[in-house]
């Protein structure tokens, strides 16, 4: 008896295809799925990155007070910029600070990392004490700091007079070059147990098998460093490298509580000036567009150094 045609069709249509699977008209069009799994993360997106972003720059083009009405002024926030030389004293102390910090950062992070990739005795509990400063944070240690670093009392001073290196009544927070000093190697300390980590990942995705070739071959510590380890750890050398650049750009939190941006402008990184103009001269127009050009400047320098790290065949 012949079937029906629209039997026909059903049963034709639920047939298998060549791998086993059935065809399902649903999966002919996923786009509504994939949009409806999506729509969570652009909402997200959306509310908290974008509609932000779009109001900051019209903040931008205004001369928005903190408290008051406002008015709108066009590029005026951003022209004024150029000729702030309080702006540009800022820019280049940030740049001084980067300088200083992003090298030693990467070094010190490197060498923490190398003493405990090996599987010796010790070396969970190495681990845990350099990344320790990092977990306890900036602010924390800044604070500490500040009470160790007194011209009399501090431990600063107490340690470095028995080493017979200073008299032990330095004032290193009221002197731009010393408070400078200090707040490096604070940051180093603080932050170089993150390097550490994120470079112990990339060492320790490294086949044995390379290591044992080469030592195979003769090749000696140092070599197998310089052959192995640094060129296929490229990737994660430049991450850290950008980490701590944008961190270093985007400083605040030990200049804040140590010097305050003094004595004077001295030591005030270009967040720090940004903060001053919004919430100390009241001139949220102006501070936002600095804001913008900062983000601007970041997003440059970063994609610079992805471009300079980039990995090649």
């Amino acid at each position: 008896m012949a079937l029906p045609e629209a039997t026909t069709r059903t049963r034709v249509a639920a047939k298998p295809d060549r791998r086993g699977r059935r065809r399902r008209g649903s999966l002919t069009h996923p786009a509504p799925v994939a949009w409806a799994m999506i729509s969570p993360a652009l909402l997200f997106v959306l509310v908290f990155v974008l509609v932000p972003l779009g109001f900051a720059i019209y903040i931008s083009l205004t001369n928005w007070p903190l408290i008051g009405s406002y008015r709108f002024v066009g590029l005026d926030n951003y022209r004024a910029m150029f000729s702030d030389t309080a702006f540009g004293q800022s820019v280049l102390y940030t740049l001084l600070y980067t300088a200083i910090v992003t090298v030693p950062i990467l070094l010190v992070g490197y060498a923490m990392a190398v003493v405990v990739r090996a599987r010796r005795r010790g070396a969970t509990l190495l681990r845990t004490i350099f990344f320790l400063p990092y977990v306890i944070g900036l602010s924390t240690l800044s604070f500490i700091t500040v009470l160790e670093a007194q011209p009399d009392s501090g431990a600063v001073n107490v340690v470095l007079k028995t080493l017979g290196i200073t008299g032990g009544s330095t004032a290193w927070l009221v002197d731009a070059p010393l408070a400078t000093g200090l707040i490096c190697v604070l940051v180093v300390w603080g932050v170089s147990g993150l390097t550490m980590v994120l470079l112990l990942s990339g060492m320790q995705a490294i086949p044995p098998e390379t290591y044992e070739s080469a030592e195979t071959e003769g090749a000696g510590w140092w070599q197998r460093e310089w052959h192995i380890t640094i060129p296929m750890m490229r990737r994660t050398i430049a991450m850290s490298l950008i980490l701590s650049v944008i961190g270093s750009f985007l400083a605040f939190t030990q200049f804040f509580i140590l010097t305050q941006g003094g004595p004077g402008r001295a030591t005030t990184p270009v967040v720090m000036y940004i903060y001053q103009r919004a919430f100390v001269q009241l001139q949220v127009g102006a501070a936002t567009a600095l804001s913008i050009a900062l983000v601007v400047v970041v997003g440059l320098i970063s994609a610079g150094q992805f471009w300079l790290l980039r990995e090649k065949d």
